[in-house]
């Protein structure tokens, strides 16, 4: 994806954790809030309880990943997937289930776009 699409200033991630809008399972939380642009954005955060730095990164390809998948469906939000290190067990699939899950649930992914 792009790089007007991704969120790095920790001041701005700060911002989005304290609006304390999120919607979470065992293994993902997702923080979002309305944003002042015509797209969304969105970052990716793994703790290092997760593993080792190559299982961190695979974990953050594969979410980028099923992110990018409908880009096009999401509404203006800034998002940020947070990944609990119970997530390791899950196969891709699994994963992916679960992060349309909250995305559907936040609000971010348009259910009726999704089923398309």
């Amino acid at each position: 994806m792009k790089k007007i699409y991704r969120i790095k200033k920790n001041t701005e991630i700060e911002e989005l954790v304290k609006k304390k809008k999120s919607v979470g399972n065992k293994y993902f939380v997702i923080y979002y809030a309305a944003n002042k642009h015509d797209h969304f954005r969105y970052c990716v955060s793994v703790s290092k309880k997760y593993g080792i730095a190559v299982e961190r990164n695979k974990i953050k390809r594969q979410i980028r990943a099923i992110l990018a998948a409908r880009m096009i469906y999401y509404a203006k939000n800034d998002f940020l997937v947070a990944i609990k290190p119970t997530s390791k067990e899950l196969p891709f699939d699994k994963i992916e289930e679960n992060i349309n899950y909250l995305l559907i649930k936040s609000g971010i992914l348009r259910r009726e776009k999704h089923e398309e």
